[in-house]
């Protein structure tokens, strides 16, 4: 398994790790998981230092926190948007899965004490980039769940990027000096594409991860036929936290093409 990308399984439990902090050379400084369920299976989630965002990735399932009860439900990450509960350091999060589902699960360390957050599609931030350039080839959907801008409290960034089939995403090349890590889906198995970290290349494939360090390029291309969802997952720096993105300069001349 390289640093920087791998291919992991689910464990007898269910249970796929992508990201543990301080385990990889590179390190992320997140812990990253995503849990399979059955319909009617529960599991709970609480970390005394860290702050913890739960994704519905596909399924039904129910959320509950704090004396509070809330649904999502979700059969395409193409087509529909993300329901995400973001709770402080200490909370007590129930998930139970109404029908078979997936869910991610993010978490990294923070002080800091919040209200929690329980985000429903409508509540995202949806940005269409790259439309009208090239062909449309550079051309996809971000949903922004949160950020530095609606979370400043948060040492995490959390949200979903939709590559159009044949298509590139986190394009123009760029990089920014806070650790990344992408999770991939397509909605059929064989559905392929490439990642690039700096110079070193690899093959996306269906529940693929990539572990991007602070400081390299990461432009990503699927195959024709083929769209493509990553859940992007950014962890702030102390006093540096992620607002923006540093373009690679030799190719700020595909942006002025109409």
């Amino acid at each position: 398994m390289s640093e920087l990308f791998s291919y992991p399984e689910f464990d007898p439990k269910g249970i796929k790790l992508l990201t543990k902090a301080g385990d990889r050379e590179n390190d992320m400084l997140m812990d990253i998981a995503v849990y399979q369920m059955k319909a009617g299976e529960e599991r709970s989630f609480s970390y005394p230092e860290d702050e913890m965002a739960v994704l519905l990735l596909t399924g039904e399932i129910s959320f509950s926190w704090e004396e509070k009860k809330e649904w999502g439900k979700r059969s395409s990450l193409i087509e529909e948007g993300p329901y995400c509960l973001h709770v402080s350091k200490g909370v007590l999060v129930g998930v139970e899965a109404k029908e078979d589902s997936q869910i991610l699960v993010q978490c990294t360390k923070n002080e800091r004490a919040f209200d929690s957050v329980f985000y429903k599609p409508g509540d995202c931030t949806n940005d269409i980039f790259g439309e009208g350039l090239l062909e449309n080839k550079m051309k996809r959907t971000v949903r922004t769940i949160f950020d530095y801008k609606n979370a400043p409290y948060s040492n995490m960034v959390n949200g979903e990027v939709i590559t159009h089939q044949g298509g590139w995403s986190s394009y123009t090349p760029h990089e920014h000096p806070q650790p990344e890590v992408y999770y991939y889906q397509f909605e059929r198995p064989e559905g392929f594409g490439a990642c690039f970290i700096g110079e070193d290349v690899f093959k996306i494939k269906d529940g693929s991860c990539a572990a991007i360090p602070g400081g390299r390029t990461h432009p990503q291309v699927t195959a024709p036929g083929y769209p493509m969802y990553y859940c992007w997952m950014i962890r702030h720096l102390p006093g540096d936290p992620w607002t923006t993105r540093v373009d690679d300069p030799r190719y700020n001349w595909i942006k002025e093409l109409k």
